[in-house]
């Protein structure tokens, strides 16, 4: 038995789930750090020195390229989750979320020391896509290692992590901002190295899950995880738990078959009894409208936005932007208490409605540029903030990993990763130029455009709550989605899969002249 796949034998129940989520949480501040730390450097005086072709604050520099130059990051991470589609499966959840972290410290490395913006950019796509992979990765380790009452609880907390690195990220800034050197810059991008350090040396004592081990044929191992996740529940729970997914994953090879037994990449792209691609496409189309509802263009921009729309100082600018990524980060606190009481889907519906309110409200306060319409849209930049941090942080990370089967869960995420990815690079690429060119008209568009995702939530994404993975499945696998199902109901469709899958081992076991007992709990 693999001591590396297993973790450290000792890590057990309460203390071995904590310090999953903890590293998960270590691994996003990466994901909100990186977001954060450039939005503030690129306007630092000993920045704009360094690289004065991208000065639009007080220089001529190109805002196109100023704009690539923070959209190249996310063409790494849409690579680096695209490059997960193809090794993650392979090497498992835990050794890619490592592979990841080594590549995102190697171009953290070359970000740092760079003295050319040509240097700068090749290491924002290796760091890209070093984060690009582990984004990918964490959320369907942590999804495959929790419990079903509360895994909603526990990602939304990793994902408010992540906007605590932004957080983290502006006060940084700030502090840095009284630094009259060019560490004013570089030592904030440099500090990504010692979170990726950490997420490496604490993965090292962790274990890979139970369901990809079983997919591997690796029983002993998935058991051996499972009893020590499950140290504190009634004896044989781990046994309950290693038959409910067998019996998910053979239904879904079974699917595979159907479909002519294609690799996983081209499953997620077919449809068949398990929905692969309606499944797989809810994962994808969720991670664009969070993109779409407009946040990367309050937090990349939101000093310039402070700046130029507003009218504060650069160092009031810094200020402010510090105050709204800590509110930020305090909103998504609500959601760690309430997701799994309330569900993914009214939280996501509330969210759409307060921040397309927020949106028209900044589109009307910043066509004009004087102190009363300047308090009113941060007013609303703040409010926007909350909304989301409540409604849209936690849900499509989450509901990309829970819709997913066993069978194609890492490439569904990764692509669902992916196009969060390139759609942050759209944003980042297009809101300069946008705002340079019909201001307060782009927060019109994103105003309408949270509108227009409200129907297409309520119709067609079910609710998770509460449900194990494996009984997930089961909403998609009828005649029709279950956009909502009953606790009773739900579990008598799984008792009667298992029923079918043990009735089948009997039968193979007859077959080879074996005894017909089968145990089960």
């Amino acid at each position: 038995m693999s001591s590396f796949l297993t973790g450290h034998p000792h890590l057990t129940g309460h203390t071995l789930s904590k310090l999953i989520g903890f590293t998960c949480s270590v691994a996003f501040i990466l994901f909100g750090y990186e977001q954060g730390v450039m939005g503030g450097v690129i306007t630092g005086p000993q920045f704009t020195q360094r690289f004065p072709s991208i000065n639009t604050t007080s220089g001529h520099g190109n805002a196109q390229l100023q704009g690539f130059t923070l959209g190249i990051y996310n063409i790494g991470c849409w690579a680096g989750a695209l490059l997960t589609m193809v090794i993650g499966e392979h090497l498992g959840r835990k050794k890619t979320i490592i592979v990841g972290a080594i590549i995102l410290a190697v171009g953290t490395i070359i970000q740092c020391t760079s003295y050319t913006l040509a240097q700068l950019l090749v290491g924002r796509i290796i760091t890209g896509t070093g984060n690009g992979i582990i984004t990918s990765s964490i959320p369907v380790w942590h999804a495959e290692l929790s419990r079903a009452k509360s895994r909603g609880k526990l990602i939304t907390t990793e994902l408010s992590t992540n906007v605590g690195g932004v957080s983290v990220a502006y006060w940084v800034d700030y502090g840095m901002s009284y630094v009259n050197n060019e560490a004013a810059w570089r030592f904030p991008i440099a500090l990504q190295v010692f979170f990726a350090l950490s997420t490496i040396a604490f993965m090292m004592f962790l274990p890979d899950t139970p369901r990809w081990l079983l997919k591997q044929g690796q029983r002993a191992e998935a058991q051996a995880v499972l009893e020590r996740l499950l140290i504190h529940e009634p004896v044989g729970a781990a046994e309950r738990e290693i038959l409910e997914i067998e019996a998910a994953l053979a239904e879904e090879r079974l699917a595979q078959a159907q479909l002519g037994n294609k690799g996983p990449i081209q499953t997620i792209f077919t449809n068949g009894s398990q929905r692969f691609f309606y499944r797989t496409m809810l994962g994808v189309w969720g991670m664009i409208m969070q993109q779409l509802t407009g946040i990367n263009l309050i937090t990349y921009y939101a000093p310039f936005i402070f700046i130029e729309s507003v009218g504060f100082s650069q160092k009031l600018s810094s200020l402010m932007s510090g105050f709204l990524s800590l509110e930020y980060y305090l909103s998504t606190l609500i959601p760690i208490f309430i997701i799994d009481k309330v569900g993914r889907r009214p939280l996501l519906l509330w969210g759409l409605v307060g921040m397309s309110i927020c949106m028209f409200i900044l589109a009307g306060t910043t066509s004009v540029v004087s102190f009363g319409p300047g308090i009113v849209a941060t007013v609303a930049l703040f409010v926007y903030d909350f909304w989301f941090g409540v409604g849209w942080i936690p849900g499509p990370w989450l509901l990309a990993s829970e819709y997913a089967p066993l069978t194609t869960r890492s490439q569904s995420a990764a692509l669902a990763t992916s196009a969060t990815w390139i759609f942050t690079f759209l944003v980042a690429e297009i809101t300069p130029v946008a705002i340079t060119n019909i201001g307060y008209r782009t927060y019109i568009i994103f105003g309408i455009l949270n509108a227009a995702w409200w129907p297409v939530v309520y119709f067609f994404y079910p609710e998770t709550k509460g449900k194990t993975l494996e009984q997930i499945d089961l909403m998609f696998t009828g005649p029709k989605v279950l956009l909502d199902i009953s606790e009773e109901e739900i579990r008598a469709l799984q008792e009667k899969q298992i029923e079918q899958v043990v009735h089948e081992r009997i039968l193979e076991k007859q077959e080879k002249g074996q005894p017909r007992h089968i145990e089960t709990v």
